[in-house]
């Protein structure tokens, strides 16, 4: 990884460009929701860039570095569920139920190619 700074990885920014989003639409879930779905939510779309940005911190090993994008990907495979239930609870509406999930997908696809970057990294 040739990369200077972990806020350089698209994946980065794009999954804390979400969580932004995510952290301000719960914040208008009903009040039995706050301490629960909506925290969460919160909760698991922020792990996500936290655990690129630890993960990057420690790519000296790049064990180190697989096993917390693994654990992102967990996170970000878990919002594909709470979206899902909001949605059918009717705190979001259709669209952003399908653009969240669609996004999700699309991080976790990128961290499972990062992943598989760093691996052949490792082959050279």
């Amino acid at each position: 990884m040739q990369t200077k700074g972990v806020e350089q990885l698209v994946v980065f920014r794009r999954a804390y460009d979400v969580s932004l989003e995510i952290h301000r639409a719960t914040l208008t879930f009903p009040k039995l929701e706050q301490f629960g779905l909506a925290e969460q939510m919160r909760k698991a779309s922020k792990s996500i860039a936290a655990n690129l940005a630890e993960g990057f911190a420690k790519r000296s090993s790049q064990s180190e570095f697989k096993r917390f994008i693994k654990i992102a990907i967990g996170s970000s495979d878990e919002m594909q569920v709470w979206t899902k239930y909001c949605s059918d609870l009717g705190y979001i509406r259709e669209n952003e139920y399908f653009r969240w999930k669609a996004e999700y997908v699309e991080i976790s696809k990128m961290l499972a190619g990062l992943i598989k970057a760093i691996h052949l990294q490792s082959d050279v």
